[in-house]
């Protein structure tokens, strides 16, 4: 995924599907400018990750 639509998910009133290494995931922040997103996996709000947005997959 690039970081333009990762910034239209996040941005976005619908759920769209996005998953880290298979992990379901929901977008935080979209940091443009180094390419990287802050996510929650799964159903943990404990469990953020900030990784760069080309690992992200979009998709149930």
């Amino acid at each position: 995924m690039d970081t333009t639509r990762a910034k239209q998910i996040y941005e976005s009133k619908d759920t769209i599907g996005v998953k880290l290494e298979g992990d379901p995931v929901w977008i935080e922040n979209v940091d443009e400018a180094n390419g990287m997103a802050t996510v929650t996996v799964g159903n943990n709000p404990v469990n953020t990750q900030t990784v760069s947005v080309d690992r992200l997959q979009e998709g149930n």
